[in-house]
């Protein structure tokens, strides 16, 4: 056996995944949240595949098991005590499926991380200086690796960073017009993320297609709440919409996307806001919800059907951006072979996929409406027979790439 644990762990909260690495079948998964509030909430659910033991038969009969438990959970080091009770009280048994490797997520690995890594103590304080260029995320990052290397001290844990997959990027792709000694004094470039997800998607398209991943360009949307574009030749990545942050690039749920740096510098002269309440504007109150007052593609699309101008407003901004890089892309890749839309809303919403594609049948893209709106799930084309461009929907699976390229480095 080579199960792998994936972790990802955030201020509050730590995400967690056992998936068996020779099927590719994940066993169990679990939420622990509220981490240092009064009150802790951890849920932990064994899957069908590891309750059912692997019988094809059986798993038919078999559906998942979830547990749910309430206290105080005071820090990571006392949320991986509650994962690994949960374990013992629910399985799979860690002593019978003892993980070969623990993976984590790791946002952002600057120009110093551009593969997956065998965590060591070096690593730990590279993770830890990168936190000045994601103070949200690699702290959090790096207190579940020091837990879990605390809970699991004799298997290897590795780091993926979301930035890695971008590392293939070219100066010209990612430098901002500034002065150069001073952005390169505070490693002032475009990093991009979500690389797990572009890389995982890029691959299953070429895999889906039979077609050799060397040989395609791509585009890849990966929208949730957050939200990115990545232009990809021969499954490499060449261009994308996040910059030295996640805040650059598309309209996101809460999240502004492009704008105008002066923006900024006319709200602190004449609204006389902070730094910090300019970052809590730009990430927490702006995209969707600045400008409906929701964020949820759901209540977009209803406010859109209902013909409320605020949220119709908003509506034409989310898609002229996403056209805006679709075309952006297009010319950077000098053609492209398929485009594939993944996360929450783009598995999901197929009035995205289609408005923001409606525009390039000069490109000979052509949606199929009823294989768009099909409820079928799964990776599958909604592109016509006749288009140009292949066009897929191919959902996301980042903790899966983790466990794979956390087996890479272990030589599972």
């Amino acid at each position: 056996m080579s199960d792998v644990l994936v972790i990802n762990s955030g201020s509050s909260s730590i995400k967690y995944q056992l998936l068996d690495g020779d099927t590719e079948q994940v066993l169990a998964k679990g939420l622990i949240e509220r981490i240092g509030q009064e009150s802790g909430l951890a849920r932990h659910t064994v899957t069908a595949a590891a309750l059912a033991g692997g019988g094809d038969g059986v798993a038919l009969t078999v559906t998942d098991a979830t547990s749910e438990i309430q206290r105080e959970i005071a820090d990571h080091t006392a949320g991986f005590g509650v994962m690994l009770e949960a374990f013992a009280q629910h399985g799979p048994s860690l002593t019978e499926r003892a993980p070969v490797a623990v993976g984590h997520r790791v946002v952002h690995g600057g120009a110093r991380f551009y593969e997956p890594t065998l965590v060591t103590p070096l690593v730990e304080i590279n993770i830890d200086e990168l936190s000045v260029l994601a103070p949200l995320h690699n702290p959090a990052n790096l207190a579940g690796i020091v837990a879990a290397r605390k809970a699991f001290p004799d298997v290897p844990h590795v780091a993926v960073f979301d930035t890695a997959f971008h590392q293939s990027l070219a100066p010209a792709a990612y430098t901002y017009a500034i002065d150069a000694p001073l952005a390169e004094a505070h490693r002032i470039r475009r990093y991009g993320f979500h690389g797990t997800s572009h890389q995982f998607v890029s691959e299953s398209a070429a895999a889906f297609l039979g077609r050799p991943l060397g040989q395609l360009r791509q585009i890849v949307f990966h929208l949730g709440n957050g939200a990115s574009v990545t232009a990809i030749e021969g499954g490499r990545s060449v261009d994308t919409s996040m910059g030295l942050t996640p805040l650059e690039g598309l309209v996101m749920g809460t999240r502004s996307g492009d704008l105008d740096p002066a923006v900024l510098l006319q709200l602190a002269r004449r609204a006389d806001m902070s730094i910090g309440d300019l970052d809590d504007l730009l990430n927490k109150r702006s995209g969707l919800l600045g400008l409906a007052g929701v964020s949820d593609m759901r209540d977009i699309r209803a406010g859109v059907d209902a013909g409320d101008a605020r949220i119709t407003r908003a509506w034409d901004v989310y898609i002229h951006r996403l056209r805006a890089y679709a075309g952006a892309y297009l010319a950077q890749l000098g053609g492209v072979d398929v485009i594939a839309f993944t996360a929450g809303v783009g598995e999901h919403t197929p009035e995205v996929r289609a408005e923001s594609l409606a525009t390039f049948g000069f490109a000979g893209i052509e949606i199929d409406p009823a294989r768009n709106t099909a409820p079928e799930r799964g990776t599958r084309i909604i592109s016509t027979d006749d288009s140009a461009v292949t066009v897929l929907v191919v959902p996301t699976n980042e903790e899966l790439e983790i466990a794979r390229q956390t087996l890479q480095v272990v030589g599972g």
